[in-house]
């Protein structure tokens, strides 16, 4: 596998980062993860943006020599991934430096990112998932796409140990979002997801399928669905650059309608696909 790192493709068993990286010492850096369909960058501008207010937030300078579409593509080209379904991984941390909490003055921030083959989910789009609810134990800036991920990592390996395909994190009552994807559900015929705040990552794919919702004329509420109303959801998905539109058929114990993907999110799903299709056609 080639990967860039720093300014410079390279073999991946080649690549050195220094022990003292922020990124491993403090968790000190942002990341994103672009889907790549046949070489087409999906959305990549709005990842772009993304990943420039998050290390904004972070205040880590943005590389000013690091073009992340040119790397993507790049990547891509290198390990022969032009031509299939591919994600690209980009990652920017503070740099390295002694270990201090405070910022070191003029740090030089580490630019590592690779690409890799992606096998889409068909199974589980076709037969839908489980999720189960945990609580949201993430800190209150769920807005910055940080690598500080241990609170999903742990609940995502929960979700895993009970047969779940996600977790829905839980604040305040509420079901925000999932451990690596945004949430959904539908009560009364009407699409209900939790809305752009500093307590969700404002997803890529949430983006497009809220847009496809109206294009449908599918109403949408931005308001989260509170835990003890998720019994009265008919319908759920979750949203997410790996998930595209999955289908939700169970929620902890419970069945959705009759265990089966239901008509308004195979709607969905369908115009995401044909929507994925017509930005390759547009290249």
């Amino acid at each position: 596998m080639t990967v860039y790192l720093n300014g410079q493709f390279l073999p991946k068993q080649e690549a050195r980062i220094s022990p003292d990286d922020r990124a491993f010492l403090f968790a000190d850096g942002a990341y994103e993860v672009v889907r790549a369909y046949r070489g087409h960058l999906f959305r990549a501008k709005e990842h772009w943006d993304r990943f420039d207010y998050s290390l904004k937030a972070l205040r880590i300078p943005p590389p000013a020599s690091a073009d992340f579409s040119a790397i993507a593509s790049e990547l891509l080209k290198r390990n022969t991934l032009a031509d299939a379904e591919a994600t690209v991984y980009l990652q920017v941390s503070r740099g390295a430096a002694p270990r201090k909490h405070a910022f070191p003055a003029d740090m030089t921030p580490t630019v590592y990112a690779f690409a890799a083959p992606f096998t889409n989910p068909v199974e589980k789009w076709a037969s839908g998932v489980k999720v189960i609810t945990l609580p949201d134990q993430r800190w209150a800036r769920c807005d910055i796409k940080s690598v500080s991920l241990l609170p999903n990592v742990l609940a995502n390996q929960q979700a895993q140990e009970a047969g779940a395909h996600e977790a829905v994190l839980v604040r305040d009552g509420y079901a925000m979002e999932g451990s690596l994807s945004n949430f959904a559900a539908v009560l009364d015929g009407v699409v209900h997801t939790a809305p752009r705040t500093n307590y969700i990552l404002p997803g890529i794919s949430r983006l497009v399928a809220l847009g496809l919702c109206s294009a449908l004329g599918i109403p949408v509420k931005e308001f989260p669905v509170a835990e003890a109303d998720l019994k009265c959801a008919t319908e759920a998905m979750l949203f997410g650059t790996t998930n595209e539109v999955m289908p939700v058929v169970q929620i902890n114990d419970r069945k959705l309608g009759d265990g089966q993907p239901g008509p308004l999110t195979r709607k969905l799903q369908q115009a995401f696909r044909n929507y994925v299709e017509e930005c390759q056609r547009r290249g």
